[in-house]
């Protein structure tokens, strides 16, 4: 299900608790949002000097997201712990490197009282295009929050180290770029897969380009987001319904779900 509207009103679509919620926040890089992406160049190139693009944000609506809010309502959105061993929720958040702390610390009030630091390694880097840098970033940063039991771990018996290879999505067009931030569909399949079973429920509170929902249909599991943005809800609902996969997943708009406009897109 993917609803064009905001996360606080759930309760509206009978939204089931989740086993596993990923979402990548807003990295508050205020008007330096393309500072490490080529597009802050005229046609990618530094040689071409700056773009339209360069010194602005990446969407109006980065600046009202409030982190308090947030990990309330993902608490919320998150299933009990149960009692059996292994089997707790867990959340995954993409968010900056100087994000880490004050999140780890804002989790903490709302329950979820454990972290693990993680570190995606990319074997390229944007920063490149910065003729001044020579030692340049090639990560990405993100947290696994839990309440206080270890969480559902499909390991099989081995270590997964906390730096994790960044896989890209082919260039086949098999998978879409819709969104500036969009993670790829590899990617979140293998996290979806460590830390949840076919048919657990995954949630996205920020959906953007829904690449997390067809990661999560694609490997049977049940899929909810939200998105606010009418244009990424339109263009990920078109993705959605082309992708060939498995599963229940329908789209709403911000009307309620008895309303007409719900429909069943497999």
């Amino acid at each position: 299900m993917l609803i064009n509207d905001h996360f606080q009103n759930y309760k509206r679509y009978n939204v089931r608790k989740a086993q596993l919620i990923i979402a990548d926040i807003p990295y508050n890089v205020g008007n330096n949002a393309y500072g490490s992406n080529p597009a802050w160049y005229k046609g990618g190139d530094n040689k071409n000097g700056e773009s339209e693009l360069a010194n602005s944000e990446f969407f109006d609506t980065d600046k009202d997201f409030r982190p308090a809010e947030f990990m309330h309502f993902c608490n919320r959105l998150m299933r009990k712990e149960p009692k059996e061993k292994g089997k707790s929720p867990a959340m995954i958040i993409f968010c900056a490197f100087d994000q880490q702390m004050y999140l780890i610390e804002l989790a903490k009030r709302y329950g979820l009282n454990r972290y693990i630091n993680l570190v995606f390694r990319k074997n390229f880097s944007a920063q490149v295009l910065k003729a001044n840098m020579r030692i340049v970033g090639n990560a990405e940063y993100g947290l696994l929050l839990y309440r206080d039991k270890l969480p559902k771990f499909n390991n099989h018996g081995k270590m997964i180290f906390n730096i994790i290879d960044w896989e890209s999505d082919d260039k086949s067009g098999l998978y879409r770029k819709i969104h500036p931030t969009q993670k790829p569909v590899k990617l979140l399949k293998k996290l979806i897969n460590i830390f949840t079973d076919e048919g657990d429920v995954v949630i996205d509170p920020v959906a953007g380009s829904g690449s997390t929902l067809i990661a999560a249909i694609e490997l049977n599991r049940k899929a909810y987001g939200f998105e606010i943005k009418k244009d990424f809800f339109k263009e990920a609902n078109e993705w959605i319904e082309a992708t060939k996969s498995q599963g229940d997943l329908f789209t709403v708009s911000n009307k309620r779900p008895n309303q007409s406009n719900q429909s069943k897109l497999f």
